[in-house]
């Protein structure tokens, strides 16, 4: 079996990679670098160019070649070395007639616990929201901001009692709704300053969020490790990282209780099963970030299932689809996971990944490029959202 071509599918918001062999079986990927997929699409083709009429079951060789071949990386690269790694997998599982998992060395678990997403432009939304996980069953709640999606378009002022004093009410707020059997997830998107970050983290504490995500930006390890080392929340952080050496680091700073590596971004199923085996060597948890599509979620679904320290699985599909206006997860392909009405989703027994992208969903749903826009202070300064 040898590869025979490899193609990007840029549809609606995402950047798929179907990789076809000459023997008619085919894998799909997913890249996460969602700014930039022309930049991955470019560099999708000089990794074609080297895997043409190679082993598609040689995944870990391929990846050594693409990763160690050339004097430059980042998130262009890995996205598309992530897709490539993804879509060689789900070849291997059908190949071999199992599911990825099953290569990994078999589930740990039959069923990954999962958080709902929730958005708002109003503090009755977001609590709407909170309220609404509940309700459907979740046991967890995430991409929770304590602060509005506000549009990028509008212009951001607030004092810092008044950005404090609001960020933990409405953290208080969320904890009523909840109640104690559902998890805050609470995503700051790396808004905050350490200093900022020190004080709001510090007065959440009696509502005991499950994690702290981001609350700096990820420029700085050794911010993140003084976050880390003065708050009593676990810290969760990685989604922006495209290497298991990057979060090598955040655990030897202890900056991290709960790794987030995006799997179609650190590598793919290779690179992130290996962070996986770093947390588990330092009792660390796993959360992988997942803000793309149904074949990011199963790609994470194989790491849930085989990880021992896995926590919890993001899972965008109940609520984005309306929000976010994205398609659902049963228009793009067939098999896809769905929410049990308990907090879990299945881990498929299919072959592969155990999904098949819709011949038409290409058609159905253009690519929708994303526009550089980004925030701006009411002094006209740059603001972190």
């Amino acid at each position: 079996m040898r590869i025979e071509s490899i193609e990007p599918i840029l549809l609606d918001r995402f950047l798929f990679v179907r990789v076809t062999t000459d023997t008619g079986v085919t894998g799909l990927g997913e890249g996460g670098a969602w700014a930039f997929h022309e930049a991955t699409v470019g560099a999708l083709g000089v990794f074609t160019d080297y895997l043409i009429g190679k082993d598609p079951l040689l995944i870990e060789h391929h990846w050594q070649y693409m990763y160690r071949s050339t004097h430059f990386r980042g998130s262009a690269i890995m996205a598309a070395l992530s897709a490539i790694d993804i879509a060689l997998w789900d070849i291997a599982g059908k190949h071999y007639d199992a599911p990825v998992h099953a290569l990994l060395g078999g589930k740990v678990r039959d069923k990954a616990r999962c958080y709902f997403h929730v958005y708002g432009t109003t503090k009755e939304e977001l609590f709407a929201g909170v309220r609404n996980a509940r309700e459907a069953g979740f046991t967890a709640v995430g991409h929770l901001t304590p602060f509005l999606d506000s549009p990028r378009d509008e212009p951001f002022h607030q004092s810092h009692a008044r950005k404090i004093g609001d960020a933990v009410d409405t953290v208080r707020r969320y904890r009523e709704i909840a109640g104690p059997d559902v998890d805050l997830c609470i995503e700051i998107h790396r808004r905050m300053t350490p200093y900022e970050a020190v004080q709001f983290g510090r007065e959440i504490e009696p509502y005991r969020p499950l994690f702290l995500e981001d609350p700096v930006t990820p420029d700085n390890f050794d911010e993140t490790a003084y976050v880390a080392s003065k708050i009593g929340i676990p810290l969760a952080t990685g989604e922006r990282l495209t290497s298991l050496w990057e979060f090598q680091m955040l655990i030897a700073r202890q900056a991290v209780q709960l790794l987030r590596p995006d799997i179609c971004m650190v590598g793919g199923i290779s690179g992130a099963r290996k962070i996986a085996t770093l947390a588990e060597a330092s009792h660390l948890g796993v959360v992988p970030h997942n803000p793309l599509s149904v074949v990011s979620t199963v790609a994470c679904l194989q790491i849930a299932a085989t990880a021992p320290t896995f926590v919890l699985q993001e899972f965008p599909a109940d609520i984005w689809s309306d929000q976010a206006k994205r398609p659902d997860f049963d228009q793009l392909v067939t098999g896809a996971p769905r929410h049990d009405g308990a907090g879990f989703l299945n881990i498929s027994d299919a072959p592969g990944l155990g999904i098949v992208l819709h011949p038409d969903a290409r058609d159905k749903f253009p690519y929708l490029p994303r526009k550089l826009k980004t925030r701006l202070h009411r002094d006209g300064s740059v603001v972190d959202q």
